[in-house]
């Protein structure tokens, strides 16, 4: 498997490197292999529960490795960052990127979002776009908002915004009644939105350019700064004061016409399904269980692990279906794979005798008769 994995990895690329500089190894023939069978799966799925439209989750994830030639994250520990394109619609993972921990989660976004792209299958009409405060690029805003693509035209998009001290400034000028309530969140906790006027330099205008709508979120926080303590906390987020109460303070840009409760809570559905994704691959299907040095060799485990992962989502919707399309890897084995039964040989024959009356044998059986099925059908 070492050997196999290795050819996968081109010296030639690791010359190119230079110090204190991102840098992504461009795929040999062979990898760009294994991303384009993944890409031909997600269109074989495609053609059998076909979608209208494709919603790209765009998001890195960060892979802690002890590799010695392994390169330190922003976390300060030794990791690899993949940048991963997930389709919601479908549950499939169309295009993952490895990277090294050093490359930033917003670096030349715009080149790999091309490449899902073209990866898109055939049925496909309207492409929607979702990212993190990572997307926040100005190319990569403009390719979407102008229409740049020949085949999807306009993009829609919600991404997050950096809360520069420019957009805290922006915030600040939203008169007290244009907050409005955004009601139904997670635990009971207040939160409010506002439209918000703001033109950065990282997006600018054109005449007959396209327009961008910046949306503001605020949450009072729970525990309020205490006397004297103001300037001595260090929050993983920002945060502004409205008098006497100090609130967490988000953004989010986009281009759709929706109102701003509809756009938040559609920007916020990215935070589902695709961060449950990275914990799947990561976790149950082995992607954080790097098995080399090689730069080639991980990045071929990944991609190797990113077919088992749409093979596994494939199986539950295609061929399981009902409950077990939600289950994870655990689940499966614990209750469908690991039924208890007897091997026997006999008349040159190989027979597996089930435990009779187990909840699974139907399920089995049924998988297997949905299974000839689909190899039929091509």
């Amino acid at each position: 498997m070492r050997e196999y994995l290795e050819l996968f990895h081109d010296p030639e690329q690791e010359k190119l490197r230079a110090p204190h500089t991102a840098f992504i190894p461009a795929a040999n023939k062979p990898l760009d292999g294994l991303i384009q069978g993944n890409a031909d799966f997600v269109a074989g799925v495609q053609r059998r529960t076909p979608e209208k439209t494709a919603t790209l989750d765009m998001d890195a994830t960060l892979v802690e490795t002890h590799k010695k030639q392994a390169l330190y994250c922003y976390r300060k520990h030794k990791a690899y960052q993949p940048l991963n394109i997930y389709w919601a619609e479908q549950g499939l993972m169309l295009f993952s990127e490895f990277r090294d921990g050093t490359v930033p989660a917003g670096y030349d976004l715009l080149r790999s979002f091309q490449r899902a792209l073209e990866l898109v299958p055939m049925g496909v009409d309207k492409v929607y776009l979702r990212s993190d405060a990572a997307g926040y690029q100005g190319d990569l805003l403009r390719y979407c908002a102008e229409g740049k693509g020949k085949r999807f035209g306009v993009i829609e998009f919600a991404v997050g915004v950096d809360v520069t001290a420019e957009f805290k400034g922006a915030v600040r000028d939203v008169a007290e009644a244009d907050w409005r309530p955004l009601p139904g969140e997670v635990g009971g906790r207040v939160q409010e939105y506002a439209e918000v006027c703001f033109v950065p330099r990282l997006v600018g205008h054109k005449k007959q350019g396209a327009g961008y709508r910046y949306l503001a979120i605020r949450e009072p926080l729970e525990q309020q700064t205490l006397p004297g303590m103001d300037g001595q906390l260090n929050l993983p987020f920002q945060t502004m004061n409205w008098g006497t109460v100090k609130c967490k303070v988000t953004g989010v840009v986009t281009n759709r016409t929706a109102s701003g409760e509809e756009v938040i809570r559609w920007y916020r559905g990215r935070c589902g399904k695709s961060e449950e994704a990275h914990s799947v691959m990561k976790e149950d299907l082995a992607g954080g269980k790097l098995p080399s040095g090689l730069f080639g060799a991980n990045a071929a485990w990944w991609q190797i692990m990113i077919l088992a992962f749409n093979l596994n989502v494939a199986m539950k919707r295609l061929v399981l279906g009902g409950e077990w399309v939600n289950r994870r890897m655990k689940a499966v084995r614990f209750w469908l794979i690991n039924v208890p039964g007897r091997v026997l040989r006999h008349a040159r024959s190989l027979v597996v005798r089930l435990v009779g009356g187990h909840a699974s044998n139907e399920i089995l059986l049924e998988a297997r008769r949905r299974m000839v099925i689909l190899w039929e059908s091509g």
